[in-house]
């Protein structure tokens, strides 16, 4: 999922300077695919796949794989929405259907706090995709080289995912249809926060390299930076639920926003190699794990309908996404540069870390 989902992102560069793509087509393609990822997350989250999670989350990961593999073959927009959009579809997939999977099975093992490490798996995806760039750098290899072999370190991948999957299928966690999400205001704000840090986190995580192929940085210290990213998101999960035990869960969210917030500033306001590589480590220290923290908070704030509050909470967030990459590329084409881009990007972030801190349930 760390390949197939971010890979985009130190690829980018590449591609908008050989095939000419400005930041708002940029834009158009992540959003494709976040636009898959959304729908497919809202259709993995149904009843209709029960049953079949492993067979599907093969086909997915196969997918995933080849898709990758597909970007590196072709040159026009067209392709590229349509390859993205439907990489996002199987991105969706292979997160919900595994996640179902192994969570059934720590469930089992009394092992919940693997979890953690579970999701650690995007950093390390992402770390790994960066190495390969670094790779490719050093052979003067193109941008289609990185999604070939993007696709093919994901076949590999599929490979060992295959040989510890095992042949065991989750429990059914809910029978029959879940109730109505309760009228909540805690929980109306906690799904308005998430969506705004879906739009918020995305413009970073989609234009980081970009940024730092503007500012001169070069193409190692580019796969550097999101080297960094990945590295500091593996054991980002870990840490924010650690301090979530001590503060409580919508603070530790709340903080953690307000920490990415400086993150999405230093990737444009501070200058030379610092403000780059402050970005990766606090871009990456803390969107996987706020993902974490907010679907967590909404699960506790509408426990018995888990599959239904986790697909609005998706859907917000998948929105906010797919807005995000757009409007972030549009204002970069006008501007000239991505500062605008990120001031609205931590404008966000700051708002949702607000309302999710006054979301927190009054004590009776």
């Amino acid at each position: 999922m760390g390949i197939g989902r971010f890979v985009y992102t130190p690829i980018l560069p590449g591609m908008m300077k050989d095939l000419h793509l400005t930041p708002a087509d940029a834009g158009w393609i992540a959003s494709a695919n976040y636009l898959g990822y959304l729908i497919g997350a809202l259709a993995a989250a149904g009843g209709w796949a029960h049953g079949r999670e492993r067979l599907l989350m093969f086909v997915s990961f196969a997918a995933s794989a080849a898709l990758a593999g597909l970007m590196g073959l072709n040159e026009t927009m067209a392709a590229f929405l349509v390859i993205r959009f439907l990489a996002g579809l199987a991105s969706a997939f292979v997160m919900v259907f595994m996640s179902s999977i192994v969570f059934s099975h720590l469930a089992e093992a009394g092992r919940g706090d693997l979890q953690a490490l579970h999701f650690g798996g995007v950093g390390l995806g992402i770390a790994a995709s960066s190495a390969l760039l670094a790779i490719l750098v050093t052979a003067h290899s193109g941008w289609a080289a990185g999604w070939l072999w993007s696709g093919a370190i994901s076949v590999a991948g599929l490979l060992l995912v295959a040989s510890l999957a095992g042949s065991a299928t989750p429990a059914n966690g809910v029978d029959g249809p879940e109730p109505a999400l309760p009228k909540d205001r805690s929980l109306t704000k906690m799904i308005l926060a998430y969506g705004l840090f879906g739009f918020g986190y995305v413009v970073t995580a989609t234009f980081l390299v970009a940024i730092v192929r503007q500012g001169g940085g070069g193409r190692v210290f580019e796969a550097a930076v999101w080297m960094v990213t990945g590295l500091a998101g593996f054991p980002s999960i870990w840490l924010w639920q650690r301090f979530s035990v001590r503060v409580g869960l919508y603070a530790a969210y709340a903080v953690s926003c307000l920490v990415e917030v400086v993150g999405v500033t230093a990737s444009v306001v501070v200058k030379g190699f610092t403000g780059p590589l402050l970005a990766g480590v606090l871009l990456g220290g803390t969107f996987i794990a706020i993902t974490a923290l907010g679907l967590q908070a909404g699960r506790q704030l509408a426990p018995r309908a888990p599959r239904r509050i986790f697909a609005v909470m998706t859907a917000a967030f998948g929105l906010g996404q797919i807005v995000g990459p757009v409007a972030a590329g549009l204002l970069a084409q006008a501007s000239g540069n991505y500062v605008l881009a990120s001031a609205m990007a931590a404008a966000a972030l700051l708002v949702s870390g607000v309302i999710a801190w006054t979301a927190a349930p009054k004590s009776p």
